[in-house]
């Protein structure tokens, strides 16, 4: 079997570089952060786990919002030949595999590779405006997903301070963990002393950008998404060579879908970046994503979906589906409806042949609503449906492609893949996932005024099988 990426020279020429310098040496370090302003934390990759930012620190150098202490330690490290810790996903890789991890492939992107030479020769001591951002502002949001939490949504922390964390195992969502970790939100309505310093460091920031991607919480109900569209549209040497990005879940009221189209054709007709892209999320079709996703109207979703890719004429459309158990039963009906989005938008003045991109990850927490937990009947279902989405992959017309891609239908195919592993200790662990499936979801119910039997009929004898496990200690 071939090495992931061996023929490509691009990713062997960026190894040999990066180990040059140091074993663990990696770029992202310097050149990516996900800054989570809500609750004061950040990470430069999404593989290590966030750590806190100085608050003391931010108000005499705006820049440690991203250039903190911690990360300039473990950027020593690796300027120093050595692997920090909390990189381990990526020395797994390279220690157990002939693959190229994660490091590579973030240090060989348009945002890193160009400022190798730079990093390679800094001082570790010295700041550095990152080059791939994204940012939530504040937790703010109308949904209350079912795999979510109160970090990052505003209305699963008020069910949490109603109702406390649910009763499975784990007792998910609690709010214990967040306190544990001083990672509780500062409310939207409050003055938030990272959000202030963001504002400080922007300006330097802004023409140093190659990403810049708002995350939420819902951004569209935040005051500072707004504020950065306005800088965009206002700058009088705007960054046109930007890539922006904001994920929304096309939900907020119909004057705020309205206003953000608008900020979009302005910049759009002005050319003030170099694409725009909307990152949507839903999970299946019609009353089963509304399960899901509390909070959610699926026709009046695709609705906006239609209204934004009709009348924003160079904007990408990338549905975030995370698949889950209760994706599986209508799936396939999905796949449909992005199909026919695909048809109707495809071509034009667009980056892409089509305006639409299908992005199917798989859930892996909580584990209790991951795939993971569904009989073996189901394992067909997803197969056929990897098949259906490679059918549908064929042009429509002859040098117009508008089906599905590779890389969209490899993305459900690995879920397949995923869903049949066998691991140690794997029928243990279901069992408990399944306990929790039941014990989360008929609490779900009481709490929300929802009917799990009523809106999943294929799924009631799998919800009556989960409800009578009984847990024994040796399980643990």
């Amino acid at each position: 079997m071939s090495r992931l990426g061996e023929d490509n020279p691009l990713f062997v020429d960026t190894k040999q570089k990066l180990d040059n310098k140091g074993c663990g040496m990696c770029l992202a370090k310097w050149t990516q952060v996900t800054l989570q302003l809500q609750t004061g934390h950040n990470h430069s990759c999404h593989h290590p786990k966030t750590h806190e930012i100085d608050p003391v620190e931010i108000k005499r150098n705006p820049s440690a919002l991203h250039n903190t202490e911690f990360k300039k330690q473990r950027r020593q490290q690796m300027l120093n030949d050595a692997r920090p810790e909390e990189c381990r996903y990526c020395w797994n890789v390279e220690d157990s595999s002939d693959r190229f991890s994660d490091r590579v492939f973030k240090s060989a992107e348009s945002w890193s590779l160009p400022y190798m030479d730079e990093i390679l020769n800094s001082d570790w001591k010295e700041d550095f405006n990152p080059r791939y951002v994204e940012v939530a502002f504040s937790n703010a949001c109308n949904f209350k997903c079912s795999y979510c939490g109160p970090a990052y949504s505003s209305t699963w922390m008020e069910e949490i301070e109603k109702h406390g964390g649910y009763p499975t195992t784990d007792n998910f969502n609690s709010n214990e963990h967040l306190i544990k970790e001083n990672k509780v939100p500062i409310p939207h309505r409050e003055e938030n002393p990272y959000v202030e310093a963001f504002w400080k460091w922007w300006p330097d920031l802004y023409h140093d950008l190659h990403t810049f991607r708002i995350t939420g919480g819902e951004p569209l109900l935040s005051k500072d998404t707004w504020k950065v569209l306005d800088y965009i549209i206002e700058q009088k040497e705007p960054n046109v060579d930007l890539h922006f990005a904001v994920n929304s879940n096309l939900g907020a009221p119909d004057n705020l879908i309205d206003k953000f189209i608008e900020k979009i054709q302005q910049i759009e007709d002005e050319e003030r970046v170099s694409e725009f892209i909307i990152f949507t999320s839903v999970d299946t079709w019609g009353k089963h994503a509304e399960y899901i996703r509390t909070g959610l109207d699926f026709n009046r979703f695709w609705d906006n979906c239609n209204k934004i890719l009709e009348k924003c004429s160079r904007v990408n459309l990338t549905f975030m589906s995370t698949y889950n158990a209760l994706s599986v039963p209508n799936y396939k009906r999905f796949l449909e409806g992005i199909y026919q989005l695909k048809k109707v938008y495809g071509g034009g003045d667009r980056y892409w042949n089509s305006a639409v991109f299908l992005d199917s990850s798989y859930l892996r927490w909580p584990q209790h609503q991951t795939v993971q937990i569904l009989p073996e009947k189901w394992d067909s279902e997803i197969f056929q449906q990897a098949q259906y989405a490679d059918y549908l992959g064929l042009p429509l017309y002859q040098n117009k492609y508008i089906g599905f891609s590779d890389i969209e239908i490899q993305k459900i195919k690995r879920i397949y893949d995923w869903k049949v592993q066998n691991w140690e200790n794997k029928e243990k662990q279901v069992i408990i996932w399944r306990y929790n499936f039941y014990k989360f979801f008929n609490e779900h119910d009481k709490r929300r005024g929802t009917n799990f039997k009523l809106v999943f009929p294929e799924l009631a004898d799998f919800y009556d099988e989960c409800s009578r496990i009984k847990l024994e200690e040796e399980l643990f």
